[in-house]
């Protein structure tokens, strides 16, 4: 018994369902769609067949075959990844194809059986009438049918010369000569005008020993013509299906010789019909030695997906071959031969697109953030956290820590994910030009504004997530407008007068500290607080204890692709040399510093080591180089004064190194932003 899932339930699916229900070796496991409604699932249901709208909890069933109906390529694509190598995948157009055709054979198959059932029960069972005779000329059988058209009761015949029923009857000629008449006509006594065989009946020594007569009234010979000629037209329109299909049929007998091919075979194959069609399987598709039709006709057993070139011209193709199988006699077996260089072609046309997409989509999730760090860690649980929500989130962090990483990924983790993501570096354009891109503007807004007016990113992106960069560089005017997006969520164009409302959720990021520019009124403070409600502190690398190894092993992976080396791994020496270094510039800072290194490593060398690394002086060595140094020049100097000077530039040190970040700066001085604001200012640093 074969089990399959049809995947789609509109009427293509409904009516391939009440065809294979009938099929006694099939059984439906289930229908499959997304409608409810739809018309195979009410007919499912009648018949007490699953259904449901997730086909992988059927696909778990492992099911013999899948018959996709409803013509989506991507849905036929997941269902192609999603199932068994075991279970062949076909589409509608082929299967109704294959039901006709088995059902054709099988039609065949009960007329023969009937035809043998006709000989043993030949009295009762066939249409046509006969009468069968001994060698005296005396009545032995007389069928219903004969019966009928002489309009006697058989049951009083039996026994009687044939002559005193028919009158002259050719019978006594056949027994005297013992030849046969065949395909004459004859008017019975009733009137009734038949076709009539007269044929001896001999014994094993030839000897005559009775003569039989089979008629039938010509008015049903010709109706079995006209039923002849419907079989011949429906063979025609069987064949022409075939013929149309796109992919290549090939079909064998139970021993291996070609019963049939369709002309998208002969293109395929380059094998012409009169090289396969009363031909060994040997000369068919083949895999290895072995014909892949004599493989299935030994093993009885479906093969499927099998990727093979064949053909002239070595054609790329997948192959599923399948015995056919009737009332549980081996019949022969049908291959489909798919070619799949227009897969081959679609699949990079979808991955140009995808490619295009995703340039205005997120790139990245949660998954693509290296760290187990505990600052790390709270930092994506945060992260996830806003993901669920629609509330505004401020990413805050150094230069170079992976805000925007953030950023993709709590836009991917969102309900907004199948919608835009644009990205916005508000320190990267000028004040006018960064209006009419955030907020759009109406025609004749300016000098060169487009024809028409243009929506501004915010419109673009509703429905989706705008990403702020840098937005601690935006400019008062700018901060106003964007203030009414945050409170009203409405956008008025340059130009133009009228709201639009916009359905957009905000991320931003910066690594200004923005207390400050409140303070010094470059950020406004209402702002800020539209913002801030959800803040998200991404930590700098120096902070995220064991995470440098991490992120290492994960950019030696990223520069093996790029540059072509084969780096298995870095030594321990190599990762205590890093950890020497406090990397103001953070993961963008390491990722350039190995990047560096593997370019001038050998295609054989393996493992990352310090004399790879570039040379550079460690920040706390630089510090106390700078103590030193100033101790020997300047013995004559005041304490107060060398000590002041000291930690001027020891101030300064850890100011650059932690990227210009008062909060870090203060935090690595252990003392509060107050104090450094002081000593910033005393150091010359505005």
């Amino acid at each position: 018994m074969q089990k399959v899932l049809i995947v789609g339930g509109g009427k293509g699916g409904a009516a391939l369902l009440r065809t294979l229900s009938d099929v006694e070796f099939i059984e439906v496991i289930g229908i499959v769609d997304l409608l409810p409604s739809a018309p195979a699932i009410g007919e499912a249901k009648r018949r007490g067949i699953a259904t449901g709208t997730d086909m992988n909890s059927f696909l778990e069933l492992m099911p013999d075959v899948v018959i996709e109906v409803t013509g989506d390529s991507t849905v036929y694509d997941q269902i192609n990844s999603s199932k068994s190598k075991k279970t062949l995948l076909v589409s509608g157009d082929t299967a109704n194809l294959m039901v006709q055709l088995v059902e054709e054979k099988e039609s065949w198959f009960q007329a023969w059986i009937q035809r043998q059932k006709e000989l043993e029960a030949i009295i009762d069972s066939t249409h046509d009438g006969m009468i069968a005779v001994n060698a005296r000329g005396e009545i032995t059988i007389l069928n219903a049918s004969a019966e009928k058209m002489l309009k006697v009761h058989r049951t009083e015949l039996i026994g009687m010369p044939l002559r005193e029923v028919v009158g002259h009857t050719r019978l006594e000629e056949v027994l005297r000569t013992g030849e046969s008449e065949l395909n004459q006509t004859f008017q019975l006594p009733s009137g009734t005008e038949i076709v009539t065989n007269r044929v001896p009946v001999k014994n094993h020594e030839g000897k005559v020993m009775g003569a039989v007569a089979v008629f039938r009234e010509v008015s049903e010979l010709q109706h079995f013509i006209q039923k002849i000629m419907d079989l011949e037209d429906m063979k025609s329109y069987l064949q022409a299906i075939i013929d149309s299909s796109d992919d290549a049929i090939s079909v064998v007998d139970v021993n291996g010789i070609g019963l049939l091919i369709n002309p998208a075979y002969t293109r395929l194959t380059g094998l012409q019909p009169e090289e396969v069609i009363g031909k060994p399987a040997e000369v068919d598709i083949s895999e290895g030695a072995e014909s892949m039709h004599m493989k299935v006709l030994r093993t009885r057993q479906v093969v499927r997906g099998v990727q093979m070139e064949v053909g002239p011209h070595r054609r790329d193709v997948i192959v599923n071959v399948a015995p056919i199988i009737l009332q549980g006699e081996l019949k022969g077996s049908v291959a489909i031969v798919h070619d799949t260089s227009e897969l081959k072609q679609l699949t990079q046309d979808l991955e140009r697109a995808r490619s295009i997409i995703r340039k205005l989509e997120a790139k990245y999730t949660f998954d693509d953030i290296i760290g187990e760090s505990e600052q790390m860690q709270i930092a994506m649980q945060l992260a996830k956290q806003a993901a669920d929500t629609r509330a505004t989130v401020l990413l805050r962090g150094e230069s170079g820590t992976g805000k925007e990483l953030f950023a993709h990924a709590i836009h991917n983790a969102s309900n907004r994910k199948y919608n835009q993501f644009i990205r916005v570096n508000c320190a990267a354009l000028s004040e006018s030009l960064l209006e009419s891109e955030l907020f759009g503007y109406e025609e004749g807004a300016f000098t060169g504004a487009k024809r028409g007016g243009k929506k501004g990113l915010f419109e673009e992106a509703s429905g989706g997530t705008i990403f702020l960069d840098e937005i601690g560089e935006l400019q008062p005017s700018i901060q106003a407008k964007l203030l009414r997006v945050l409170q009203e969520r409405e956008v008025i164009r340059v130009g133009g007068t009228k709201s639009i409302p916009v359905d957009v959720r905000v991320i931003a990021a910066t690594n200004v500290f923005l207390e400050r520019a409140m303070e010094e009124k470059k950020f406004r403070e209402d702002l800020f607080f539209r913002l801030n409600v959800f803040p998200i502190m991404i930590p700098p690398l120096r902070q995220r204890d064991g995470d440098l190894e991490l992120l290492a092993i994960h950019l030696i992976r990223k520069f093996n692709q790029e540059y072509g080396r084969n780096v298995r791994a870095i030594s321990p020496e190599g990762i205590q040399l890093l950890s020497q270094y406090l990397f103001p510039g953070n993961v963008r800072e390491l990722e350039n510093f190995l990047g560096r290194a593997m370019i001038h490593m050998t295609v054989q060398e393996q493992k990352l080591a310090p004399e790879h690394l570039p040379k550079f002086e460690f920040q706390r060595n630089q510090v106390d180089y700078v103590v030193k140094e100033e101790l020997v020049d300047d013995l004559n100097r005041p304490l107060k004064n060398y000590l002041t000077d000291a930690e001027n530039r020891y101030v300064t040190q850890i100011y650059q190194a932690c990227g210009q970040n008062k909060t870090q700066t203060a935090k690595q001085l252990g003392i509060s932003i107050r104090s450094l604001y002081y000593k910033l200012e005393r150091a010359g640093i505005t």
